[in-house]
C-alpha cells in the first residue's frame, strides 16, 4: 500500500465512523491540473464532463479525457468525481441514465448531483455509482440530509451558509455512514449557495446552467436618472468598485474544528483556476492536514502555510459563514491580491545540475526563484546560467511556453513549479 493510500485510512473525524478521512478534494479543469492536484497531495479530484456541469464553457472533460483521468487517479491510489450538478430541463432528462452508466463504465467513483430528478435517474440506471449531493442543493439541515441518504446518496456537500455548530448538530443526527463534505478554500458566490440570476439577466448566460459570466466581479458605477451618460464611482477610486463580489474562503486556520464537527471531505473550489493555483493551495492544505493528524501542527507552520496561500491570486480572505454571518466585503477597487509571480514548470532534471523549464512569465539572470514542491517548503535559489535549448546564453527568458535551461540545486525535480516573490 502506498503512503497516499495509507494517508486516507488512519483518520476518522470525531463523532463518526463514516469511513476514512479527512479527504482532501481538489479541482481540475483539464488533465494537466489533475496531474498537478495528484502530485501535490489530493486524495480525490473533481472534474466536469461533457454534460450537465456548472463550468460548461471552459473546463468540461470529454468522455475520452474522463477515461484517462480515471486511469491516472486510480493509478495514484486516488478517486475521481464528476460534476453533474446543473439543473436539467425536460429535454435533458431522458439522457441522464445513459450518461450515468457511461460514467460508471469509465471507472468514475462518484457523481456530484443537485437535481432531485437527476439523483433518482442516476440511482435507477447505475446503482453502483456513488452519488454526492451538490452544494447547489442547499442542504442545511439533518432532515434533508436523511432524505438524500434514503434516496441512495452516500455523501452530502453541505450548503456554504452553515456554521460549525450547525454542522456538528447535523452530523449527530444523521446516520454515521453518510459522508459530509464542506468547502474550505476558494471563491464564495454572492448568491445563496451559488443560485444566482445576475449573469442570466445581464448576458443571457445562466449560472445554473454552467455558463456564469461572473458579473458580480465586474466593476460598477452609478448613473443618475436625469443625467444619462454621466457615471459616478460608488467610492472614490478611479478603478471602479466591486461591491457585489464576495471575499474568498480560507479555512486553513480552523481545519481541526471542521474535523471535530464531523466533516469527511475538505473541498477546494477552482476548476477554472491555473495549475499553479491548484498546486499551491493543495500543497498548503495537504501539509496542514498531515500536521494536524500527526500532532506536529504549530503556529509557525500555520503562518508559513498562510504565506503560501497568499502567493496565489485571491480576493481578501475570510472564514466564510463557519462562525456566523460572513464578514462584510471591504471594497478593494477590483484588485486581486497576490504575493508571487508564477514563472515556470520544471519539465526535466538533467545531468550536471541543470533543469529544463517551461516558461510562464519572465525570468532574468540573478532573479531569486522559489521552488513549489510537495516535498519541501521555502527552497530558494538564484537563476544562473540561463541558456536556450541550443546552449546560447540568455540575459532573460521572456517568451511564455518556450523552454530554457538553468542551474538548480539538488532536490529541484520535474513537476516542481518556480515563482518569484514580489511581496514579502
Amino acid at each position: 500500500m502506498s503512503k497516499r493510500q495509507e494517508r486516507r485510512r488512519d483518520f476518522c473525524p470525531a463523532g463518526t465512523d463514516a469511513g476514512p478521512g479527512p479527504e482532501l478534494l481538489a479541482p481540475a479543469g483539464d488533465l494537466e491540473r489533475l496531474d498537478v492536484a495528484l502530485r501535490f497531495g489530493a486524495d480525490a479530484v473533481y472534474v466536469g464532463g461533457p454534460r450537465l456541469q456548472l463550468r460548461a464553457g471552459t473546463v468540461g472533460f470529454s468522455m475520452e479525457d474522463l477515461s484517462e483521468a480515471a486511469r491516472r487517479a486510480h493509478g495514484a491510489g486516488m478517486k475521481l468525481y464528476v460534476t453533474v450538478n446543473a439543473f436539467p430541463d425536460n429535454a435533458e432528462v431522458a439522457g441522464i441514465g445513459d450518461y450515468a452508466q457511461a460514467l460508471r463504465d469509465l471507472g468514475v467513483d462518484a457523481v456530484i448531483v443537485a437535481d432531485l430528478g437527476a439523483i433518482a435517474a442516476i440511482r435507477r440506471a447505475a446503482p453502483e455509482l456513488h452519488v454526492h449531493v451538490s452544494t447547489q442543493a442547499n442542504c442545511l439541515n439533518y432532515l434533508s440530509a436523511r432524505v438524500y441518504r434514503d434516496m441512495g446518496a452516500t455523501r452530502v456537500v453541505l450548503a456554504r451558509e452553515m456554521t460549525l455548530e450547525q454542522i456538528a448538530e447535523l452530523r449527530a443526527k444523521v446516520p454515521a455512514d453518510l459522508e459530509l463534505e464542506a468547502f474550505v478554500h476558494g471563491a464564495m458566490c454572492m448568491a445563496w449557495s451559488g443560485r444566482c440570476m445576475i449573469s442570466a439577466y445581464l448576458t443571457g448566460r445562466s449560472a445554473n446552467r454552467g455558463a456564469c459570466t461572473q458579473p458580480c466581479r465586474w466593476s460598477y458605477h452609478l448613473m443618475e436618472e436625469t443625467r444619462p451618460g454621466e457615471f459616478f464611482p460608488v467610492e472614490e477610486d478611479d478603478r471602479g468598485t466591486t461591491l457585489l463580489s464576495s471575499c474568498d474562503l480560507n479555512a486553513l486556520e480552523f481545519l481541526d474544528r471542521l474535523m471535530e464537527a464531523g466533516i469527511t471531505s475538505f473541498k477546494i473550489e477552482g476548476r477554472m483556476k491555473s495549475p499553479y493555483y491548484v498546486a499551491t493551495v493543495v500543497n498548503a492544505y495537504r501539509k496542514r492536514i498531515d500536521a494536524l493528524r500527526s500532532g506536529t501542527a504549530t503556529p509557525g507552520q500555520l503562518a508559513l502555510l498562510q504565506r503560501e496561500l497568499n502567493a496565489v491570486s485571491h480576493r481578501q480572505y475570510s472564514s466564510g459563514f463557519y462562525f456566523g454571518e460572513m464578514q462584510r466585503h471591504a471594497p478593494d477597487g477590483g484588485v486581486y491580491l497576490q504575493d508571487c509571480t508564477f514563472v515556470g514548470v520544471v519539465r526535466e532534471r538533467l545531468p550536471g545540475g541543470r533543469i529544463l523549464v517551461e516558461q510562464r512569465n519572465r525570468v532574468r539572470e540573478g532573479d531569486v526563484l522559489e521552488v513549489l514542491s510537495p516535498h519541501s517548503l521555502g527552497v530558494c535559489f538564484a537563476a544562473a546560467n540561463l541558456t536556450d535549448l541550443s546552449g546560447r546564453a540568455l540575459d532573460a527568458a521572456s517568451v511564455p511556453m518556450e523552454r530554457f535551461l538553468l542551474d538548480a540545486p539538488e532536490g529541484v525535480d520535474a513537476g516542481d513549479l518556480l515563482r518569484i516573490r514580489t511581496k514579502t
